[in-house]
Order: C-alpha cells, then structure tokens, then sequence
C-alpha cells in the first residue's frame, strides 16, 4: 500500500481573499506558507543516540562517555547548517549522562525513544520489551519535560514476526515509529513493506505513523541509502542521487545516522577486541562522515518526524491493521 497521492502536491484554499481587511489578509499570508511548506520537498534526518562498544559490541558493557562528545560534535554540525532532527535516544545513554537529553533538546530538536537496552525486541519477550519501553520514555519525559511520541528499535528489530509489538507503542502514547526497514537483511527488515510513510491501524483503532529508512526501488529490489552504513560506504553522489530519485517519486527520504560515526579515533581508544568483521562493517569510511554530512544538510531541507507528522497527515493511508489475521502488510482494506 502506498501514498495515494505526491506528497509535495498543492493544496487548494477555500477562503477567499478580501483585500481590504488586514486580518483577511494576514490570514491569507498564513495559508499561502503553509502551502509553501507543503509543496517544497522535504526529507527527515533521524539519530540513533546510542554507545557502540554497548549497543553493537557487547549489550552487557557499560555506557562509556564518547557517546557525549560525540552528540555534541553532531549538534555543533548541525546548529551550524540550521538543521532540526529527531534524536532517538537509548534509555541507558540517557540514564547514564542525564543531560545529554536535555542538551539535545535545548538545542531544538525533538527527542524519540530508541528503547532502553538496545537488544533486538524480537529477542525479548513482550512483558519485557513493554517494560523496557516505558522506561525509556519515562526517562525521557522526567529530564527533559517534554513529551516523548517517537520511538526506533534497537537495529530496526521489527520483523513480519513482530508487528503485533506495535499495539505497544500506541499504548504508551507513541504516534510515529521509525523501525521497519522495506528490504532484506539477514538480522531485520520486511521486504515488501511500504517504501513511503504510512499508518498502521491499531486493535484500539488508533494510529501509528510509520516512517521506513530511506531505499530506492532497483527492480523488484528496495535498496537502502542513506543511512548508517551505507551513508559511510557510498560516495556522497550515490546520497544526493538516491535522495532526488525520492523526491521525483513525490515521496520523502528518512535519513538516519549515529553520533559515532563522526569519530574517527574511536577504534584505537577501544579496550574490547573487535572482530574482523565488526571492524569493517563499523569503522570503514567513518573519515568521510562529517564531510557528507555537511553536504546533505545544505544541499537538503529536513524537518522533525513531529512536524512531518503534521504535514502529511491527511495524506497517509492505512497499510496495516493489527486488528485483522494474518497481521501482515496488505490486510488493510
């Protein structure tokens, strides 16, 4: 199921114009740049606030303090191009630098939740995965006071054999998801799944926006860009490519990336051995982050999930009911 209409399409305004009346008027100016914003494409850049040796290495060691300086060198890139994202913070980075959350915020960018332990919710069972959950997002709310609607899992761990943990998320309030990956991986992704944004029906008949990580479609195949990995592996041209095909397709790109990646020296200060492939897969082309980054951020408008949310609201379809069997994509009618 996909978007039934271009997202950037224009929207016609029923209120006509009267010229003589200066609060008309400047009704009229508020509408003619809400439709501007409407029609300028744009795309979502996310981060997954989260330690590596923690979150990738080993889920038993401690939240070291890179994760830190990291987010900060992240913030300090992005105050500089102007740019607001939204940062999914994992609950035992924020228990262990209890401001880190609040200087994400303070700096004008919206907090979502990446969980608490960072393990595949897959590997967990629900009671736990619900618990894990909630304190997250109370964590959250408690240090920053704002209130927490997003949420990612640890390594996009919803699979066709989990999207029944979605009704999860709406009961603790989450509105928008940013955790099923359209394509196939050996650890996660649906291949099949919607490229675009789209809702999921809960059993409550409540909805859930999800927001897929960006792929272009090769074929029958969905390719990820954009993200992670394949920001560090692909030279910037195949980015910026990748992002306008998406943008021609009338729909967005969900960027996604981790504060680590900026750090270059963060292998030699390692007192854990990494495997062979860990350090390939983790390390490889982390030099060329910063200067990509930069580029996407001037080349590219991004806004929050929050504020997409917003604007995409009447434009969305329902791809997924949880209310129906079996609970896959293509059951909503």
């Amino acid at each position: 199921m996909s978007v039934s209409n271009a997202l950037f399409e224009p929207i016609e305004f029923r209120d006509p114009l009267r010229t003589r009346q200066r609060a008309v008027v400047k009704e009229v100016d508020q509408r003619a740049a809400w439709r501007n914003e409407m029609t300028e494409p744009f795309h979502l850049l996310t981060v997954d606030v989260e330690d590596w040796p923690q979150s990738t290495l080993n889920h038993s060691l401690p939240i070291g303090h890179r994760v830190v300086a990291n987010t900060r060198a992240l913030l300090e890139l992005m105050n500089d191009a102007n740019v607001y994202a939204t940062f999914f913070v994992l609950g035992k980075v924020a228990e262990k630098h209890p401001t880190l959350a609040c200087e994400i915020a303070a700096a004008g960018h919206e907090l979502g939740t990446h969980g608490y332990s960072h393990e595949s919710i897959e590997a967990i069972p629900k009671a736990r995965f619900r618990e894990e959950l909630r304190r997250s997002v109370d964590l959250l709310r408690q240090q920053t006071g704002q209130p927490v609607i997003g949420h990612r899992a640890a390594d996009f761990s919803i699979s066709r054999h989990s999207l029944h943990l979605l009704e999860c998320l709406s009961d603790e309030g989450i509105i928008y998801d940013s955790s099923i990956f359209p394509i196939y991986h050996p650890r996660y992704g649906i291949p099949g799944a919607p490229r675009e944004p789209h809702l999921v029906r809960c059993m409550s008949k409540s909805m859930v926006v999800e927001f897929p990580p960006a792929t272009l479609k090769l074929r029958r195949l969905a390719v990820p860009v954009a993200g992670g990995g394949y920001l560090r592996w692909f030279p910037y041209w195949v980015t910026k490519l990748a992002l306008k095909k998406i943008q021609g397709e009338g729909s967005l790109a969900t960027c996604y990336m981790h504060p680590y990646e900026l750090d270059t020296a963060e292998r030699e200060h390692l007192p854990y051995p990494v495997p062979f492939t860990l350090r390939w897969t983790q390390f490889a082309n982390r030099r060329s982050v910063k200067s990509k980054l930069i580029r996407l951020l001037k080349e590219f408008r991004f806004i929050t999930m929050e504020q997409a949310c917003g604007l995409l609201a009447c434009k969305l379809r329902v791809a997924l009911d949880l209310g129906k069997q079996p609970i896959a994509y293509g059951n909503a009618t």
